[in-house]
């Protein structure tokens, strides 16, 4: 390439780096939203939430279709061809990080007349507080091309899902002791899961940005903790 060619290169990366940036504080927002509509009985702050996603919709269609005209004009491989699709797959799990606080918010909304004990939103605050530092944790590693930050990032997914572990149990044993819970605790339990699935996209980005900067994923099985599914109940709901 001609140092024109490169420097025009450079800055469409710069163009896609933007949009990334974007959407990935657009998202960490929209997560403490939806849980602060949920904590606080808020249902229109919780419709302003489900609003807010449509714009990360928007970058990431607008991002896909700047990767299409730069893979058809460049024609990028190797190193560029990895780096153009790596992009695209962040914004990708992006989108759908800001789809999991839109459901977040909408269970808000429907649960936002019910009265509910205060220690049943503690767990869900620490989830929230946890996920939304994976994601600000992972976007930096992105911003800085860090694959050592990034892989922290990783392996700290399991603290994530024990606390999901817990608050599940929890809710769970609210639902035993009382069949008037079962409806909000159920709603509850969808929030944790939802809280938990974004953790898993904040490491599916980390596994990407290791694979941008190095080349290969991380080494071993992905560290996971989340044992709900072999959680059984004892006794009648």
């Amino acid at each position: 390439m001609t140092d024109h060619i490169v420097k025009s290169y450079e800055q469409e990366l710069a163009l896609l780096d933007g949009k990334i940036s974007q959407m990935g504080g657009l998202a960490e927002q929209l997560v403490g939203e939806a849980f602060d509509s949920l904590a606080s009985h808020n249902p229109a702050r919780a419709q302003a939430t489900i609003a807010s996603d449509a714009t990360i919709d928007l970058l990431h269609r607008e991002l896909e279709e700047q990767v299409i005209l730069m893979i058809a004009r460049r024609q990028p491989v190797a190193n560029d061809l990895r780096q153009i699709i790596s992009v695209l797959k962040v914004a990708g799990e992006l989108e759908r990080v800001g789809d999991l606080a839109k459901n977040v918010a909408k269970r808000a909304q429907t649960v936002s007349g019910e009265a509910h004990p205060k220690g049943l939103l503690t767990g869900l605050q620490h989830m929230t507080d946890l996920a939304t530092r994976q994601l600000k944790d992972v976007l930096d590693a992105y911003s800085a091309r860090d694959a050592e930050k990034a892989l922290a990032v990783w392996r700290k997914d399991e603290n994530l899902d024990a606390v999901y572990n817990s608050v599940f149990r929890e809710l769970l044993t609210y639902m035993m002791e009382d069949p008037r819970n079962i409806g909000l605790c159920t709603h509850l339990l969808f929030v944790a899961k939802n809280l938990e699935r974004i953790g898993d996209h904040t490491t599916n980005i980390a596994e990407t940005i290791t694979f941008m900067t190095r080349g290969s994923f991380p080494e071993g099985e992905r560290p996971k903790s989340d044992m709900t599914s072999s959680t059984l109940v004892s006794g009648p709901l």
